[in-house]
């Protein structure tokens, strides 16, 4: 397979479905989805959290957001507010941050879009999942210490780490992760989060396979819940990396089967397929990290074509990734 991977990379201006592997160019939204009332209550935290000069502003800042304060910043695991009180005022009076959070808020100036964007997002959600209740969302700049926050009162955005490549400050992550982290990637970040929820899994030790099907099923979610959002931006790949395993999607597989991949049970190895690598040199050292995720959300999609009476509602809370697998008839087409 060595070599082949590369070429495939090289005629990636002939792929029609580069970046994507979904038609987003026509892409409206189904009326009935339109329909679903999810409204969102955003509220921005930045400033009046940038305006804290001194402990007793802290205070007041804590008891003005009672959930931000006990969900998001865990206030009861302090000691007493006041070493609260301290570190937030520590983090608010930093120049620094400061200047992060004034980027921040340059890059998402339009929070009339974003609300709009979220308002879709659970719209979709809540199509599916009817009984789901969108939570407050919170806009807020966490010193670069987490991303997305959600559960099921609460949706905490840490924006600075979605400002892109002109912030004074990024992420501490290698490259092939910090590319994930632009204005485009918000969404995709929070439905990966809010199918948690849903995204049920056999107990027990996981293999291979459970572990591929578990992230091709979050996913497959993701695209569902956003739509008019190309497969690159979903799983955070680049245009020529998604290109390279479309085009060699038959010899990848085949490298699981040959080297009996699918029923491993040993973390090591499952983490070198479906964790975070800049490449997964086992296949081709231009294939990308993750590979085990991709093949998985192709299982899912391959089982829900055959199976196209299956909700949403009902894939996610299948926990049997050997059944997936062996209704999916997946086998894909050598090139």
């Amino acid at each position: 397979m060595q070599g082949v991977f590369r070429m495939a990379l090289g005629i990636g201006m002939l792929t029609a479905l580069a970046g994507c592997g979904r038609d987003t160019a026509q892409c409206e939204q189904n009326p009935e989805v339109a329909r679903v009332a999810a409204p969102v209550h955003m509220e921005s935290l930045i400033q009046p959290f940038f305006q804290i000069k001194n402990p007793a502003d802290a205070q007041q800042f804590l008891n003005a957001h009672p959930r931000f304060a006990d969900q998001f910043l865990q206030r009861r695991q302090f000691p007493s507010d006041n070493l609260l009180d301290q570190r937030l005022t520590q983090l608010a009076t930093n120049a620094g941050l400061q200047k992060l959070a004034r980027e921040t808020e340059a890059a998402f100036k339009d929070t009339a879009a974003l609300r709009q964007q979220l308002h879709q997002a659970f719209q979709h959600v809540r199509y599916e999942f009817p009984d789901f209740r969108v939570p407050p969302v919170n806009l807020f700049v966490s010193g670069l210490s987490q991303d997305v926050f959600v559960n099921d009162s609460l949706l905490v955005l840490g924006l600075d780490f979605f400002v892109g490549p002109k912030a004074s400050y990024r992420p501490n992550v290698p490259e092939y992760i910090l590319r994930r982290y632009t204005p485009a990637h918000v969404l995709p970040t929070v439905m990966q989060a809010v199918s948690t929820k849903y995204n049920q899994r056999l107990a027990g030790s996981p293999t291979m396979l459970s572990e591929m099907v578990q992230f091709g099923k979050a996913l497959y979610f993701t695209e569902k819940m956003l739509p008019c959002t190309s497969d690159s931006l979903l799983i955070g790949y680049t245009s020529r990396e998604l290109e390279g395993l479309q085009y060699n999607e038959a010899k990848v597989w085949g490298h699981f089967i040959e080297k009996n991949l699918l029923y491993s049970t040993t973390p090591f190895v499952i983490q070198k397929y479906v964790g975070e690598r800049p490449n997964t040199p086992e296949i081709d050292r231009t294939a990308p990290g993750r590979v085990g995720a991709w093949l998985g959300w192709q299982i899912v999609r391959k089982y829900m074509a055959e199976h196209p009476n299956v909700s949403l509602k009902q894939l996610m809370a299948e926990k049997d990734a050997q059944r997936i697998l062996t209704q999916s008839k997946y086998r894909p087409k050598k090139r």
